[in-house]
């Protein structure tokens, strides 16, 4: 709760360093009036006679008020530029010292029916609308007590004219209504501005909010203007792309030719680009669609990219259900009789009536029984995956304990493979067990084709252009043929007549699961590179 508290304090600071900003200029803009008011008298006083009613029952009052007035309003610059004493108090010196000065004005100019009254009128409903509150009819008493204290003191002094107590008091009523009023008026204005200020904080926090959720989504968001200019971008817009510049303001065709095409198609025929399509800078299949930020108008478009590896892993939960429904009822219906077949061929093999032929045929009646009972057994287990629980992984570390765990299973010698970490700090997001059982197909069919030392070659690094971690996995073999390698990670393809075509298969499967991708980064006679792409570990 506390941190909850603060946190909204933090939010509301710039609304009160702005509202208190305000004041300080409405009182800069007071203490300007005040001054040209100062000068006014001033320049009254230096000509030659003064007008009437001015200065008419006492010039040298006049004078020396004249001077005092200016002076005093120079001299209030100084506390307001350095904003010390605190606003409340300089406010109050400010229209106490307006108060005092017009009302000994008002004493040597003919006292009410000067008109004089007017400027302490001001000096009021300014007090009032600076800083609201009884202070604001505090400055009315003060004023009104003056302005009948003028009056009752000119009767004692000069006794003529005569006294005008109504005008005084019609004046000193006056003043408490204009400080109803600006007080009021300073009310009804602070309260629109705490208003104001509370929703342009909390559209503040909202602009920011959604800017953090768009920088950390996964899918790539770009805003063009009409003329196919970048003017927004998130981060996992330049990384689907592959685009390592600065590409704010960049045209989109300097960015990617290939979405270029894509939006000019989609510019003048409105036709949507679903289908994947890999940048000429990317290494991973991407989507693209189109929107106009308007309706009816192409004066800002917004772009979605995404990545094909996500949006195939949507559409793979479909499939999943399919083959795991399909895999039950196999195993329902072929795994029984497929083992009576099995258990018969390996008591007819061990029956020592048969025939060398014979023994052959129930040999190969054991093992394609073998092989299809395999195959139900892959099936299965894609069917019954569970979802990946990825997690943070020191990849050096977790190469050791692999490569150690894989020699021993195999009976290789450490030298056989061969790994490289880069940066060896370097930590991936995957789930453990799902990773193992991936690295450990790859690097059994890397076993079974290489023919020279080493047998296997483990490289992990950042990708150049992605600047996501990879693992390429290598053997020293002759490589496949290019009909297979085009079709690899396609069930049931392979090159051997035992083997069941779904390793490769189940392997990408698991790395979608997992928002990594899978791919044949190079087949040639030296061999074949396999690379896991992991997902962004930020």
């Amino acid at each position: 709760m506390n941190a909850r508290a603060e946190t909204l304090q933090d939010s509301l600071l710039p609304g009160f360093g702005q509202r208190d900003e305000i004041s300080w200029r409405a009182l800069k803009f007071y203490s300007i009036y005040r001054l040209i008011i100062a000068l006014l008298f001033i320049g009254l006083v230096w000509m030659a006679d003064l007008p009437e009613p001015l200065g008419i029952f006492n010039r040298d009052i006049f004078q020396i008020t004249a001077h005092a007035y200016l002076i005093a309003a120079l001299l209030f610059f100084i506390p307001l530029q350095i904003r010390q004493p605190r606003f409340p108090y300089q406010v109050a010196g400010q229209v106490m010292t307006d108060i005092l000065a017009i009302t000994l004005i008002m004493y040597a100019s003919a006292g009410v029916s000067s008109g004089f009254g007017m400027l302490l009128m001001i000096a009021v409903a300014g007090g009032s609308l600076l800083k609201p509150g009884k202070i604001a009819y505090f400055f009315a008493a003060v004023a009104t007590i003056a302005v009948l204290g003028e009056e009752l003191y000119a009767q004692l002094v000069r006794f003529y004219p005569p006294p005008n107590y109504t005008h005084a008091a019609v004046l000193g009523i006056t003043f408490f209504i204009t400080a109803f009023i600006c007080h009021a008026l300073a009310t009804r204005v602070r309260e629109s501005e705490a208003l104001a200020e509370s929703r342009a904080v909390d559209l503040q926090n909202l602009a920011l909010l959604n800017e953090q959720i768009v920088q950390h989504m996964q899918s790539g968001v770009l805003v063009l203007d009409s003329d196919g200019r970048i003017r927004l971008f998130n981060n996992s817009a330049k990384n689907l792309i592959g685009f390592r510049g600065d590409i704010l303001g960049s045209s989109i065709r300097q960015v990617s030719p290939e979405l270029a095409d894509l939006y000019e198609r989609w510019y003048h025929q409105g036709e949507h680009a679903m289908s994947p399509m890999r940048p000429e800078t990317g290494n991973v299949d991407i989507q693209v669609s189109f929107r106009a930020l308007t309706p009816g108008s192409n004066s800002s478009i917004l772009v979605f990219i995404e990545d094909a590896a996500m949006l195939r892993q949507r559409a793979q939960q479909l499939k999943l259900a399919s083959l795991g429904r399909m895999a039950a009822s196999i195993a329902h219906e072929v795994r029984n009789p497929l083992g009576a077949i099995s258990h018969a061929g390996q008591l007819l093999y061990e029956s020592g009536k048969l025939h060398d032929d014979d023994r052959r045929l129930t040999a190969i009646i054991q093992e394609h029984s073998r092989r299809v009972n395999a195959i139900i057994e892959n099936m299965m287990r894609i069917s019954r995956r569970e979802p990946a629980v990825p997690q943070n992984i020191r990849i050096k570390s977790w190469l050791q304990d692999f490569i150690a765990d894989f020699c021993r299973l195999n009976d290789l010698d450490q030298n056989a493979i061969t790994a490289s970490v880069q940066p060896e700090d370097m930590q991936v997001t995957f789930d453990p067990s799902q990773l193992h059982q991936i690295v450990m197909n790859l690097c059994s069919n890397a076993l079974r084709y290489s023919r020279s030392m080493p047998l296997i070659d483990i490289e992990c690094a950042m990708h150049p252009e992605l600047g996501r971690p990879c693992m390429d996995i290598i053997d020293n073999g002759e490589g496949m043929p290019e009909e297979i390698a085009r079709h690899v990670f396609e069930p049931f393809v392979t090159s051997e007549s035992h083997g069941t075509g779904l390793g490769l298969y189940i392997a990408r499967e698991i790395c979608e699961a997992n928002q990594a991708a899978l791919n044949l980064q190079s087949n040639s006679d030296n061999g074949c590179r396999f690379r896991i792409i992991f997902p962004h570990t930020g």
